[in-house]
C-alpha cells in the first residue's frame, strides 16, 4: 500500500502577501489530536491570547513559560505569573504537526505539537501519544541561561471541574512521569456530545526534567520567580480540580543556551484504558490489543522519537505535494487543516479477534457513535491512505444489520451514543421506522462497501455481507427513485420528498451494487441491477431537469440543490450518467456562488464545506475547481468563528451555523481519491 502524506504551511502572522493566497489564520489549530477525548486545540491567532481548549470549547489548559536570563515568558495559556508574553513570530500547521516560533532576548524559540497519526501504522495512529517538542538557540551571538516550564491541569481529565482529581509521579528509566486522574474513575458510566472524559490518567514524561504537583498559583509562582520548582507535591487529595487547581508540573533548565538548538521534549499521554463499550463488551486502543501499557507507549515513544519525526515529515511533505497537485495550493491548505481533525473524531479498537473497529463520534450534533451518514463523507481520505480503516467503520454496521435484533429491510443510521456502541437510538431506533434515513443508509453502505473493493482490488469484503447488502439493493430499486418524504443526511434541513440528491445516490448505489455482482461472478444478478439502474438514471434527468440545471425535488420548480452524491458515477467508473450533466451543474454552481462558497440549496444561505469540494470535484476543469474551492479557502481565512473546522456554516458571513470538530472533512480528500483512482 502505498501512503500519501499531507503538508501545507498555514503561514506566518507576519508573512508577506503571495501570489497564490496563503490562509494566515487558521479558525482553531489542532494541538493534541488522538481521539474525541484527546482532543485539544488552541481558538486563537497566538498561543498566549487564551487557554488551550477541548474542542468542545471547554478550557484544557497547557501552560507554558520560559525564563531568559532571569525574565519570565508565557509562550502558552493565560496565567497571570507570567504577564509577559513571548513574542510569537509565526504559527505553521501540517498534517500532523503544529509549530509556533517565537524571538525575544536574543532567543529563538520553537514549541512542535507533533500528534503521529499515520494511516499506514494502526499502533502508531492509535497510541495516544503526542510529541510537545522545546527547542531554544541564541541568534544574537551570545550565550543567554534558559529554563523551561509546562504544566497541565485536572481539567484535562474531567467533565466537570467540580469533580475530584488525585495525582502522583514516578520514574520511568530516564523519563520523570507526571499523572493526573479523577478519583472516581467512572469507567464508560456515561454518554453525550459535549462532554469531556472523567475516567483513565493524563501523563506528562519527559528526560531530564523536573517535576511538581502542587496548586497552579504556587507551581507557576515558584518557577517564575526564580525558575525553580516546589520542593514538595501538595498532597491534599482527592479534591476538585477547581479546588486551587492542582497541576502537573515539569521543568528543564537548559543552562547557557548559544548558537546550537538545545531541544527537550515532553510526551503528553492520555492512557483511558476501556475506550468503546461494543454490544456490552469493553474495548480497549488498538494499541493495546497484544497487552501493551501506557508504560510501553511512553517508553517506545521516548526511545523512537527521531525515527517517528522523520516519518511524519516525509508524509506532510508528500501529502501536500499530492493534494497540491490534485486541487492546487489553496485546496492544499484546507487538506492540512483537516487531516488530524478528521482522524482524532474516531477512537480506533480493538475487537476481541484483534480486528481493528474505527467509531466516529458525531461531534456537535447529536454524539451518536458510528453514524453511516458521517462514515460515507469522510471516507475519501481512509479509502485513498487505508481502506481497512473504513472497514473498521463499516464492519460493526454490517454485523448489526445481518443479526436478529435489526428488523428493518434498510440500513440502520448508528451504533448508539458515544462511546457505547450497544444498539441504534436515532429516529425510531430499533423500535419504529420514525425520522429514520431509509434511501440515505443503504445508498451509503451499498457506495462505501463498493468503495472498498475498488480500493482493495477485489470483492472479498462485499461477499461476507452479501445477503444483507441485496437487501438493501431490492429496497433502494423499490424506493430509490423517488424518495418518500424522508430525512437525508442533511437532516438539518429537515424532511424533504422526491429529493432529486437523495434520487442520485440510490440509482449510483445500485449500480455500485451490480459492479459488486459482476465482481463476484453473479452475473444475472449484475445485469439485472444495472439494467435498473440505467432505466433510473434516464429517468431521473427527466424528473430533474430544469433548464440550466437540476431542481432540489421533482416537484419543486425554481429549486436547485448541490448534486454532490454524482461523484461516484465518476470514481468508480459506473458511467451511468452523461457527462454533461455534470457540465451543467457545475456551470450554474458558479453562477450561484456567495462570497464563501456555494450555498447546500436554495432554501438557505448556509452551505456544508465537505459537499462544497465535492461538487467541486464533479468538473474535470482545474478553472472551475478553483472558482468553486478559492471561496473555501478565502472562508478558512476569514471566518469570525473561532473554532475546529466547521462543516456547516453561512456563505455570505462566514459564521458557523452548527458542527463542529467533526469527522466530515476527511470528505475534503475526495480530489485527491479521485486522482489517485483514475491512475487505475
Amino acid at each position: 500500500m502505498t501512503i500519501f502524506p499531507a503538508l501545507v504551511a498555514l503561514a506566518a502572522l507576519s508573512a508577506p502577501a503571495q501570489k497564490t493566497p496563503m490562509p494566515l489564520r487558521p479558525p482553531a489549530v489542532p494541538l493534541i489530536a488522538h481521539d474525541p477525548y484527546f482532543s485539544v486545540w488552541s481558538f486563537n491567532d497566538r498561543l498566549t491570547d487564551d487557554w488551550s481548549r477541548h474542542w468542545t470549547g471547554q478550557v484544557n489548559a497547557l501552560t507554558g513559560f520560559i525564563r531568559i536570563d532571569g525574565k519570565t515568558y508565557r509562550w502558552a495559556g493565560n496565567a497571570p505569573q507570567a504577564r509577559e508574553t513571548l513574542t510569537q513570530k509565526s504559527v505553521t500547521v501540517t498534517a500532523t504537526r503544529t509549530t509556533y516560533t517565537y524571538e525575544q532576548d536574543g532567543i529563538a524559540f520553537t514549541v512542535s505539537f507533533l500528534s503521529p497519526l499515520l494511516a499506514d501504522d494502526l499502533d502508531l495512529l492509535s497510541r495516544p501519544v503526542t510529541y510537545l517538542t522545546l527547542e531554544a538557540k541564541a541568534v544574537d551571538g551570545k550565550p543567554h541561561q534558559v529554563a523551561l516550564y509546562t504544566d497541565a491541569t485536572g481539567e484535562w481529565v474531567v467533565n466537570s471541574t467540580e469533580q475530584a482529581i488525585h495525582w502522583s509521579r514516578y520514574q520511568l528509566d530516564s523519563l520523570t512521569v507526571v499523572r493526573l486522574g479523577t478519583h472516581e474513575q467512572p469507567v464508560l458510566k456515561t454518554v453525550g456530545d459535549n462532554r469531556r472524559i472523567d475516567w483513565g490518567h493524563l501523563y506528562l514524561a519527559a528526560a531530564g526534567a523536573s517535576a511538581s504537583l502542587t496548586s497552579d498559583a504556587v507551581s507557576r509562582g515558584t518557577f517564575a520567580k526564580d525558575g525553580t520548582l516546589p520542593t514538595r507535591d501538595d498532597l491534599h487529595m482527592p479534591r476538585p480540580a477547581n479546588d486551587q487547581w492542582p497541576v502537573a508540573a515539569l521543568t528543564f533548565d537548559l543552562g547557557a543556551v548559544d548558537a546550537a538548538p538545545v531541544r527537550r521534549t515532553v510526551l503528553v499521554a492520555y492512557d483511558e484504558g476501556d475506550a468503546i463499550e461494543y454490544f456490552q463488551r469493553p474495548l480497549k486502543g488498538y494499541w493495546q490489543r497484544s497487552g501493551a501499557t501506557i508504560t510501553d507507549a511512553l517508553t517506545d515513544a521516548a526511545r523512537n522519537q527521531a525515527q517517528t519525526e522523520a516519518r511524519c515529515a516525509a508524509f506532510d511533505t508528500q501529502l501536500a505535494q499530492e493534494a497540491t497537485a490534485a486541487g492546487g495550493e489553496g485546496y492544499a491548505q484546507l487538506c492540512a487543516l483537516a487531516y488530524r481533525q478528521a482522524i482524532a473524531a474516531h477512537k480506533l479498537v480493538s475487537d476481541i479477534d484483534g480486528t481493528p473497529l474505527f467509531f466516529s463520534k458525531e461531534n456537535f450534533s447529536n454524539g451518536c457513535i458510528a453514524t453511516v451518514d458521517v462514515t460515507y463523507p469522510s471516507a475519501p481520505l481512509f479509502l485513498w491512505l487505508n481502506p481497512a480503516l473504513v472497514k473498521g467503520m463499516t464492519t460493526p454496521l454490517l454485523d448489526y444489520a445481518g443479526s436478529p435484533r435489526w428488523k428493518f429491510p434498510f440500513a440502520p443510521h448508528d451504533l448508539g451514543t458515544y462511546p457505547k456502541a450497544n444498539g441504534q437510538v436515532y429516529g425510531g431506533g430499533e423500535r419504529t421506522d420514525d425520522d429514520q434515513m431509509p434511501v440515505e443508509e443503504c445508498g451509503n453502505l451499498l457506495l462505501l462497501v463498493a468503495g472498498i473493493a475498488h480500493a482493495e482490488g477485489k470483492p472479498d469484503y462485499a461477499a461476507r455481507y452479501w445477503t444483507t447488502l441485496s437487501k438493501w439493493a431490492e429496497y433502494l430499486k423499490s424506493k430509490g427513485l423517488d424518495p418518500e418524504n424522508q430525512l437525508c443526511t442533511d437532516d438539518f434541513a429537515g424532511h424533504l420528498a422526491h429529493n432529486a440528491n437523495l434520487s442520485l445516490k440510490a440509482i449510483l448505489a445500485l449500480a455500485a451494487y451490480a459492479q459488486l455482482a459482476d465482481q463476484l461472478g453473479h452475473k444475472e444478478v449484475a445485469r439485472t441491477y444495472r439494467t435498473a439502474a440505467e432505466g433510473m438514471a434516464k429517468q431521473w434527468e427527466t424528473l430533474a431537469r430544469e433548464g440550466d440545471h437540476y431542481k432540489l425535488a421533482f416537484d419543486r420548480a425554481g429549486t436547485w440543490s448541490q448534486k454532490y452524491n454524482l461523484v461516484w458515477d465518476g470514481l468508480l467508473g459506473l458511467r451511468l450518467f452523461p457527462k454533461e450533466i455534470a457540465q451543467r451543474e457545475v456551470a450554474f454552481y458558479k453562477a450561484h456562488q456567495s462570497a464563501y462558497g456555494l450555498p447546500l440549496d436554495s432554501r438557505k444561505d448556509y452551505t456544508k464545506l465537505d459537499w462544497c469540494v465535492w461538487s467541486a470535484t464533479l468538473t474535470e476543469n482545474q478553472a472551475d475547481f478553483d472558482a468553486l474551492v478559492n471561496p473555501l479557502v478565502k472562508w478558512l481565512n476569514e471566518t469570525p468563528s473561532r473554532v475546529p473546522l466547521t462543516d456547516w456554516y453561512d456563505t455570505k458571513n462566514g459564521r458557523q451555523v452548527g458542527f463542529q470538530a467533526r469527522s466530515v472533512v476527511g470528505g475534503l480528500y475526495l480530489p485527491i481519491l479521485k486522482k489517485q483512482w483514475q491512475k487505475k
